[in-house]
């Protein structure tokens, strides 16, 4: 099996880890910080914004299964892409939305997919397509959080939302 990497940020990582843990051909998701100048964050110190990471999801996925292409529409659903630094009530530059990639090919690839989420949104896209720099991984207790505490507050009022957005508007890609 031949699998690719991508990195996502698109709010808090334990929305797009609960849906992209539903999406066939994804293999591992590993919630992290990336993108940031601190050496080896933790989650107090991502949260405070001085360390310059994105929370994110690491994404282990099979190209023969899934693509690519599928995983940024899957992305560019479940989150706003329109709105700088913030998910609904999370907000600072580590819930900002980005797309890191790992290969040319998947730069390349991404830019297309932005500029189309672009033409969709009237020009307000601020997602932004860098290369995964400096990436730490979470701590072990958000590791499949929503699998483990589907009933906890913001679990049950904001993930569950999006998992059942990916599951109404993805059916083919439900695991």
């Amino acid at each position: 099996m031949n699998l690719e990497r991508i990195t996502l940020a698109g709010g808090c990582f334990w929305c797009l880890e609960a849906v992209y843990e539903r999406v066939r051909g994804v293999h591992r998701v590993e919630n992290g910080y990336s993108n940031g100048h601190a050496a080896q964050p933790n989650y107090e110190q991502v949260c405070s914004g001085s360390t310059g990471h994105a929370e994110v999801v690491r994404l282990d996925f099979d190209p023969a299964e899934v693509s690519l292409r599928e995983l940024l529409e899957v992305f560019f659903t479940i989150h706003d892409p329109t709105t700088l630094n913030r998910q609904g009530a999370d907000v600072g530059t580590q819930y900002r939305s980005g797309i890191y990639w790992h290969t040319e090919a998947q730069r390349q690839l991404a830019a297309e997919v932005i500029a189309d989420a672009n033409d969709a949104h009237a020009g307000r896209v601020v997602t932004e397509l860098q290369p995964e720099t400096n990436y730490h991984p979470a701590e072990a207790y958000h590791q499949h959080y929503y699998a483990r505490h589907p009933d906890q507050g913001y679990c049950a009022f904001v993930v569950a939302g999006k998992v059942d957005k990916f599951l109404t508007s993805f059916k083919r890609l439900v695991k």
